[in-house]
């Protein structure tokens, strides 16, 4: 006997009264089957609800397969008891949000465009959707305000089942060919589509609906977007980010853009500026070990350009090979420049095998890291 779908019935109902059908171990707890049941079971796209048996069995998982509900369990249930099941509503709620969400949003892209959604994926963070064709940002962004003006007009859900005869006189979204009759979920005005899933009574209920991002995927375009409460605490987050940048540039809050990319600009600036001066430095160094051979250098912290171009300068002047290690005991970046005609492969594997290293390098030239100190270093240079 298939379990009720009490869900499908009543998509607001948190808790409910249930006989047990079955109760088996199962993987990581127990499999329990019930008469009838509120907990939605994965699919479509969306995932399982969670929630309570009984006070104090955690169900974890709810599928389905040929019309039997399981629910997966932290503990077991005695078969032909009556229980009290109840669903996690802030979860379930947030995915009738995201839901209803992307019927809309689908709804009215395809409206505009022709595209099909071929792909739902409704993840705990956001919820993306693939379509057939490319979208632009700048429908992604028109699609975007309409679905929103049309959740301000908080218009009413429709959801019935539908016979073969009755789907011929009706134009909808579907993925795939359904026999018998279908569950369709119609937001009048924006989408009609065949849908399993839990939905919202009225348009309003979605609350917002903001679109994160949108990438070429295959042939077509793959959108990130959220919903409802999501939406509302991202939205919060990206404000409370932005207030503690607004009050590091000394910007207003509208106007941190322009002084991020103000100072990223100066920076730039900067950099080239340090880059030109750091350039004299090293040919006055290098100036030093003119025609002196093998040199060794040990130095503070340095990031890896600046090594490198130290080691070639010297490199270049000294007549020898240049080796500059920069850090302190134990954690040394190092750049070495070998004497024309050196086998770089060879000495890297033997310097990083006497110095617990690892690197190496092309035409005459090695670069990488090793946990030796000083004292090792200057003996194996030696």
């Amino acid at each position: 006997m298939e379990t009720r779908k009490l869900y499908a019935e009543n998509p607001y109902l948190t808790r409910f009264t249930a006989k047990v059908v079955s109760c088996e171990s199962g993987k990581d707890g127990f499999d329990i089957v019930l008469d009838q049941t509120a907990f939605y079971p994965e699919g479509g796209g969306q995932p399982a609800d969670q929630g309570i048996i009984n006070g104090c069995v955690i169900v974890t998982d709810v599928h389905e397969k040929n019309g039997i509900i399981t629910h997966h369990c932290t503990g077991a249930l005695d078969a032909g008891s009556e229980v009290v099941g109840e669903i996690n509503w802030g979860r379930r709620f947030d995915h009738m949000q995201q839901h209803s969400g992307e019927h809309i949003f689908s709804g009215i892209l395809h409206s505009l465009t022709g595209f099909e959604n071929v792909g739902f994926h409704m993840g705990s963070d956001t919820v993306t959707v693939d379509f057939s064709g490319e979208v632009s940002d700048e429908v992604a962004r028109q699609v975007e305000t309409l679905a929103n003006h049309y959740i301000y007009s908080d218009a009413p859900v429709d959801i019935r089942l539908y016979n073969q005869e009755e789907l011929k006189e009706l134009t909808y979204r579907s993925k795939k060919e359904i026999p018998g009759d279908v569950r369709i979920v119609s937001f009048p005005g924006a989408d009609c589509c065949a849908c399993c899933g839990t939905h919202v009574q009225s348009a309003g209920q979605v609350g917002l609906l903001k679109v994160l991002s949108n990438q070429k995927f295959r042939s077509g375009s793959r959108l990130e977007i959220i919903a409802g409460k999501r939406a509302f605490d991202y939205l919060t987050h990206l404000h409370l980010q932005n207030t503690v940048i607004s009050q590091v540039l000394s910007a207003k809050p509208l106007e941190t853009a322009d002084a991020v990319i103000r100072m990223k600009n100066e920076l730039a600036a900067e950099k080239m500026r340090a880059a030109a001066l750091e350039e004299q430095l090293n040919s006055f160094r290098a100036a030093e070990y003119e025609g002196k051979g093998d040199v060794l250098l040990m130095e503070g912290e340095m990031n890896a350009e600046s090594l490198r171009r130290l080691a070639v300068a010297i490199g270049e002047r000294c007549g020898g090979r240049c080796a500059v290690f920069a850090g302190a005991d134990g954690n040394y970046k190092y750049a070495v420049r070998l004497a024309d005609g050196g086998d770089e492969r060879a000495f890297a594997k033997e310097m990083n095998a006497a110095l617990h290293g690892r690197g190496g390098g092309r035409d005459g030239f090695i670069q990488g890291s090793c946990t030796a100190d000083e004292s090792e270093i200057r003996a194996f240079f030696a």
